[in-house]
């Protein structure tokens, strides 16, 4: 169905920022939430950002929400993940999910069995 690639990772020093672009196909896009997870090396992949179908809807995770933002651009299906202010810890790899809006229950976005389609992710290095 609807197809992702990631760009836009890369090497950074501690307080910097990246902007990761998410470039999705795919007919059914515009009724898709596309979301961005994460995985560090040795952890599990956790939920980073959303932004719902309709683009109303913006959810963070909560240790980083002052720090992101999320938007959508239907004319060039394509996802963006404004990242500042980076932290070592921040050091992951980051992937992109696209899931059918109508999948989500309770509006919950953080479960990533809940996302069909995924990216093959962009590296993220923070340096100290």
């Amino acid at each position: 169905q609807v197809q992702v690639v990631e760009s836009g990772g890369g090497l950074v020093q501690a307080g910097g920022s990246l902007r990761l672009s998410c470039v999705a196909s795919g007919r059914t896009f515009s009724t898709s939430a596309m979301a961005w997870f994460r995985q560090a090396p040795g952890k599990e992949r956790e939920f980073v950002a959303v932004i719902t179908a309709s683009g109303r809807g913006q959810y963070y995770q909560d240790s980083m929400k002052g720090r992101l933002t999320i938007s959508r651009d239907n004319a060039k299906n394509t996802v963006y993940l404004q990242m500042n202010s980076l932290k070592p810890e921040d050091t992951a790899v980051y992937y992109c999910a696209a899931g059918p809006q109508t999948a989500f229950y309770e509006g919950d976005y953080t479960r990533a069995e809940k996302y069909r389609n995924w990216g093959q992710g962009t590296q993220v290095t923070v340096s100290s």
